[in-house]
């Protein structure tokens, strides 16, 4: 009897582990989106009134950011100083594969950064800092649409989830 009850226990802490995980990873997903907001930002004003080369703009955008996004800057920026490859699109996409602690959504904002930069003149570069600023912005939007109510949703599905399996298995 002793055993059940400790599986039970365990099953439902399991179970809602699950949920605040899945709840962090979505406050994670928003902070990074943030951060990269920053970085594009800095950028975008950079090119307009300092014209850095570009591994010098990354490595500044590094500085201005934390996390996951400082780690993806700098390390592009000496990919770009190391001149690895010659096309910056094909840098983004190593420093991507390299980057584990990326999600997805922070990945192909970057991998549509990385078409635009080092390509285009002043205007055409700017322009595409700011299309995938928009685009961040809409899915930082997205993400936090109600997210108050999403975590407390992760949390609780979590929990009942291990209760119900609890349930089934006694």
């Amino acid at each position: 009897m002793n055993y059940r009850i400790i599986g039970a226990i365990l099953v439902i802490l399991s179970s809602g582990g699950m949920g605040f995980s899945l709840a962090a990873a979505h406050k994670k997903e928003v902070n990074t989106l943030k951060q990269l907001l920053r970085a594009l930002d800095f950028m975008a004003c950079e090119l307009e009134y300092r014209l850095p080369p570009l591994d010098e703009l990354c490595y500044l955008a590094g500085g201005q950011v934390s996390g996951a996004v400082n780690r993806f800057f700098s390390a592009l920026a000496i990919q770009l100083q190391q001149q690895v490859d010659t096309d910056a699109r094909r840098c983004v996409e190593i420093v991507l594969k390299q980057q584990t602690d990326l999600s997805p959504m922070t990945a192909r904002e970057l991998h549509l950064l990385g078409k635009s930069l080092g390509r285009f003149d002043l205007a055409g570069q700017i322009s595409g800092i700011r299309s995938v600023k928009e685009l961040c912005e809409r899915d930082l939007q997205g993400l936090q649409a109600d997210q108050a109510t999403r975590l407390r949703t992760y949390r609780t599905l979590g929990i009942c989830a291990g209760i119900a399996l609890v349930i089934l298995f006694i």
